[in-house]
């Protein structure tokens, strides 16, 4: 399991004063209020670094670091990540998941029958859709759906689906 999660990409600086713009990678950026702190991975390197405030600009946040005094060094920041460990990370509701937990999971037809790994979620707004790939690079696309989710163990990297009648049919 992912220790630390993205929540945010430095894409530029905002002022002279230090502060940075951020594209959100979280479903709610309003939970950037919520937190005192994060990590900005500096090419594999995290440093902490204290939030002294948070704006909105269209569908950017604004912040500013304490430790951030100018434009200068807010534009050292650029293109870095912007992270959480998993303490501080959103709680989710019960049977909701993180995707970075999701992706490398073994998906298995309810029969048994492997269909392949997880390798990636598309979220289309009505709900999730999983691309399942099996060893020889054919792909199935699996709907989020209670009715096709039958269980998910993080734990145990496994996920087990029952395919609608359509899916079935396709080879993977």
């Amino acid at each position: 399991m992912e220790e630390y999660f993205e929540i945010g990409k430095i894409v530029n600086t905002h002022g002279v004063k230090g502060e940075i713009k951020v594209l959100p990678l979280t479903d709610d950026p309003k939970r950037f209020e919520k937190l005192k702190w994060a990590y900005v991975d500096k090419a594999g390197m995290l440093e902490k670094l204290n939030i002294e405030s948070v704006k909105y600009f269209k569908s950017f946040v604004i912040l500013k670091f304490k430790e951030i005094q100018s434009m200068d060094d807010a534009e050292k920041l650029r293109e870095m990540y912007i992270k959480v460990d998993r303490a501080n990370a959103v709680k989710l509701p019960r049977d909701s998941y993180f995707i970075s937990d999701l992706i490398g999971c073994s998906v298995y037809e309810d029969s048994g029958k492997l269909l392949g790994e997880l390798k990636d979620v598309l979220k289309t707004g009505s709900n999730d859709v999983y691309i399942v790939r099996d060893d020889k690079g054919g792909e199935c696309l699996v709907p989020a759906l209670k009715s096709v989710v039958k269980d998910i163990s993080v734990k145990d990297k496994r996920i087990t689906v029952t395919l609608p009648e359509g899916l079935k049919d396709d080879e993977i």
